[in-house]
């Protein structure tokens, strides 16, 4: 039987159909062939071929734009926003509109051609996420910028143009709507409650275990309660943290950790499917907001949106959370 489940973050009911799914593991796609090594803008070697870089970790006897590294962070070659300019807000009657300002970058998480971030050791993970902070920190310094977003696609499905392994950090003039619906919701559960709702959320499913995908000391990681995808996984700090790019750099291994090992269960229970992953945080003219907790969410790309869920709103996923968080944890 069908059932409806609210988000308690944003108020979004899904709908959990089953009945519409074959078993967890029939979701299996063909593997993904590679095609692009030898001839990749991204790999070592070809540093003259990407813009200049903005940020690297590097040995220290190399040079910028040159090998010797092992994550690179340059501007997108095709941007969606550009950083020249002011925003030149201004109205045309009833519309608004202001110059496309921003930054649009592209993080290289290794200089060998991988395909999956699960092919770097942990240590080379944390390195990925201490880039993410960094230019998150030097780009909240500008003042025309409000927010960050970190994602990464894997997969053509997933919108990936390149194999390579890599993520991207677009930031934008104003906050996502999104981001902005979360945290008109996390701030009406606080001013009721008097608490943050993802450390709630966090607690609950921690107590509750049947959701949880993995965990480690300071991060959980677990099947929301109403997800829009199937397989979508959260991952979230247990202790309230509002803005991402402060993660203390000591937490960065365990991070690293859960996110490789809950990236590596979702690519051997569903044979390497496309995904994306982004991550949520904070405004960067915001203090350590008290309601609102930044979260990584995980989105395996096995099911389709189409009609009904563009004309409703609502989603359809046919696998329940429980089924697939356990189907996830028990993969070793």
């Amino acid at each position: 039987m069908p059932e409806l489940r609210k988000d308690p973050v944003v108020g979004r009911w899904i709908i959990i159909a089953p009945e519409r799914a074959k078993r967890p593991d029939d979701f299996k796609l063909p593997p993904v062939v590679s095609t692009m090594a030898g001839n990749c803008p991204f790999c070592e070697g070809h540093e003259k071929v990407t813009p200049k870089e903005i940020f690297a970790v590097r040995k220290p006897e190399s040079h910028p734009n040159e090998a010797g590294w092992s994550v690179r962070v340059v501007p997108n070659k095709f941007p969606a926003l550009m950083i020249e300019g002011d925003l030149d807000k201004h109205g045309e009657g009833l519309y608004d509109i202001m110059r496309g300002v921003g930054a649009h970058e592209v993080i290289i998480e290794s200089p060998k051609h991988i395909v999956s971030l699960t092919e770097l050791s942990v240590e080379e993970i944390q390195h990925v996420i201490n880039a993410y902070c960094e230019r998150m920190q030097d780009l909240k310094k500008d003042v025309r910028l409000t927010y960050a977003l970190v994602f990464k696609n894997v997969g053509e499905t997933a919108g990936a143009s390149l194999e390579h392994s890599h993520s991207q950090m677009i930031v934008t003039p104003i906050v996502p709507y999104n981001v902005e619906a979360e945290m008109k919701g996390a701030k009406k559960y606080y001013d009721y409650r008097g608490r943050c709702l993802f450390c709630d959320m966090a607690k609950q499913e921690i107590s509750f275990g049947e959701r949880i995908v993995a965990e480690e000391q300071n991060f959980v990681a677990f099947a929301p309660f109403a997800p829009r995808f199937a397989f979508e996984t959260w991952i979230l700090p247990k202790k309230h943290s509002a803005h991402f790019e402060n993660t203390p750099k000591n937490y960065h291994p365990e991070l690293a950790h859960l996110l490789k090992t809950t990236l590596s269960k979702i690519e051997k229970a569903l044979n390497k499917p496309p995904y994306n992953y982004l991550i949520h945080s904070s405004p960067f003219d915001t203090n350590d907001l008290e309601y609102y907790h930044w979260h990584m969410e995980i989105i395996p790309r096995i099911t389709r949106v189409a009609g009904f869920e563009w004309g409703t709103g609502f989603y359809i996923n046919p696998v329940q959370p429980e089924n697939a968080a356990k189907f996830l944890r028990d993969v070793k």
